[in-house]
């Protein structure tokens, strides 16, 4: 991956009404790298591509893009990228070449380039033999990447993904994410929107978590990861004889090398431990000596979603939050 960086984000702001959408917005994006934005649904992602994509005008900042000016140069940076919207933008009553090749005249490609263009791109997504059909009666699925399929037609160094897995069907987003780190080793630079801890760790080179607008936290994964330690959060049920008490066995367990804040959590019992695999034999041989039972064990490795709850107080799919932008 090239060191120099190819998108510059300075200071970028963006004010909806009252509503604070984006709030002094900085990073940088190395050449060759995919950079995730992951927060919740409104916490600002989507309007910041919109900015970087030359959709909307900021309030203040400017984003350099392969040195070109969103502000002074916005023709000159559109050529850089290509933008795959949330929103899935096609002609449905046309084929998938069609589609391309409609597309590929709006970028000024032609004639028999852009008919090796759209048998390269349909090679790439996964449609060539698809590429008669209508787009009417394709999957979810097939409509996402036919439209990332769109974004790649001119080859732009830069390619905007905003959330382009929400709703389709687990193979579907398989073959996406694929595809993407596919364009990746390619040389394609990602950015790339979610609300998916799991894809954001999968693929991205860095991280940013956004929420209400501000960039919150960002690095590797690793590095995020090492905000809340390298404690697994252990989860258990107990199950205990007739008139068998549990705190002693809960005081003994404090006890114990290796365990931190232990604590109850919805009926269960939730620990954080240094070294899971270490401490487990431990905990069952414990209650065993105290005629309880560990009915359920679930660990979980320090994940990004930790990280979030650690930061805002919050799970990052908290369903109470709803915020007015995205």
């Amino acid at each position: 991956m090239d060191k120099n960086p190819i998108i510059e984000v300075t200071r970028l702001n963006k004010k909806f009404g009252d509503i604070q959408a984006v709030d002094n917005v900085s990073f940088t994006i190395q050449r060759g790298e995919i950079y995730s934005l992951l927060g919740p649904n409104g916490a600002g992602k989507s309007t910041t591509i919109s900015m970087l994509a030359c959709l909307l005008e900021p309030d203040n900042g400017d984003v350099l893009i392969n040195s070109f000016s969103i502000k002074t140069d916005p023709m000159k940076v559109k050529k850089q990228l290509g933008l795959v919207p949330q929103e899935i933008a096609l002609y449905e009553d046309l084929s998938a070449r069609e589609n391309l090749l409609f597309w590929g005249k709006m970028y000024e490609l032609r004639g028999k380039k852009l008919q090796q263009r759209c048998d390269e791109v349909l090679d790439i997504i996964g449609l060539s033999e698809r590429q008669k059909g209508a787009v009417s009666k394709y999957s979810g699925g097939m409509k996402r990447r036919l439209n990332i399929g769109i974004a790649l037609l001119h080859t732009p160094p830069v390619i905007i993904l905003d959330e382009p897995t929400v709703g389709i069907d687990p193979q579907s987003r398989r073959n996406i994410l694929d595809s993407i780190m596919d364009l990746n080793r390619q040389g394609t630079t990602v950015i790339y929107t979610t609300h998916y801890m799991e894809e954001a760790q999968e693929i991205s080179n860095r991280i940013a978590i956004m929420d209400y607008g501000k960039i919150i936290a960002g690095g590797t994964h690793e590095e995020l990861i090492q905000i809340v330690g390298e404690l697994d959060r252990v989860s258990l049920t107990l199950s205990t004889d007739i008139g068998t008490e549990i705190d002693p066995l809960l005081k003994q367990w404090r006890t114990l090398d290796g365990i931190h804040n232990l604590s109850s959590e919805n009926g269960k019992l939730i620990l954080l431990a240094e070294n899971s695999n270490l401490i487990l034999p431990a905990l069952f041989e414990t209650a065993a000596r105290h005629s309880v039972r560990i009915t359920s064990v679930e660990v979980q490795e320090p994940n990004l979603e930790a990280v979030f709850l650690h930061l805002t107080g919050r799970a990052l799919r908290d369903p109470g939050v709803n915020h007015e932008s995205s």
